[in-house]
């Protein structure tokens, strides 16, 4: 895999960036996303408010660092649990066909049909005020299943390869095939997965927070800062555009990273 394309190496660095505004920004900065500066609340970004203020006098630069920072949590976490569920339900799927790859794309052809959005709805009275960390398995809940049928596929080729057969009559069982010999050959495109599932994750959660779900005050999240800011879009226009900025600085930083170590696949 050659990560040496401008538009991966873009994406890396900007990604690069973010993650190092995100880390070391808040330490560096006079004021926490909580402090309140009541004499200047929605104040236009100035030199003491770079990014000016928020409703209540707080900081939006440090707002939007503190929501950066759990917004990349979440779409790492995401990420990950998603590539992981794709990874193994697709390989297993392909290695052992017969019954059980017909029951497990089963269930991705019904998850693939079920919109989010209503699965979203039926479960908001019982979501409502949960863990952040229950807005992550939401998030991978709907995200895995056409890499797992792209995995399927390629587990299935790999299965008649030389090295499976002689794994198979050394007696290898089914895990250790699975994980030694068929995982490892799928690790370029995992990664290329999870880097694109880091950016979709990040929009999810900013959409989700949008609708009140997932992070909870006093934290913050890029989406939780979108949909405050949205009521001030035209009247206070910096308290919506600086976590929208930051938000679309991350997806396409993600986006960029992913589809160039694709093309270069």
């Amino acid at each position: 895999m050659n990560v040496h394309r401008p538009i991966a190496l873009t994406g890396a660095g900007l990604l690069a960036l973010l993650v190092l505004a995100a880390a070391v920004g808040p330490l560096l900065l006079p004021f926490t996303h909580t402090d309140q500066d009541l004499r200047n609340v929605l104040a236009a970004p100035s030199g003491a408010h770079p990014l000016g203020t928020a409703r209540l006098g707080e900081d939006m630069l440090a707002l939007c660092l503190r929501g950066l920072q759990k917004s990349l949590v979440i779409g790492l976490l995401a990420a990950v649990l998603t590539t992981a569920l794709s990874a193994l339900v697709g390989t297993v799927a392909g290695y052992l066909g017969g019954v059980a790859d017909r029951v497990l794309m089963m269930v991705v052809d019904v998850l693939l049909v079920l919109p989010p959005i209503l699965a979203v709805a039926v479960l908001s009275p019982a979501l409502r005020g949960s863990s952040w960390l229950v807005l992550v398995l939401l998030i991978a809940t709907f995200q895995w299943m056409v890499t797992s049928r792209v995995v399927r596929a390629r587990a299935r080729s790999l299965r008649v390869a030389g090295y499976v057969v002689a794994a198979e009559n050394t007696g290898a069982s089914t895990t250790r095939i699975v994980t030694r010999h068929l995982l490892p050959q799928m690790v370029p495109l995992l990664a290329i997965d999870c880097t694109l599932n880091v950016a979709s994750a990040v929009l999810a959660e900013a959409g989700l927070s949008y609708f009140g779900f997932g992070v909870q005050p006093p934290d913050v999240s890029l989406g939780t800062l979108v949909a405050t800011g949205t009521g001030s879009a035209l009247t206070f226009p910096w308290v919506f555009l600086a976590p929208v900025g930051f938000l679309t600085a991350t997806v396409l930083a993600a986006a960029m990273l992913g589809e160039g170590l694709r093309d270069d696949a």
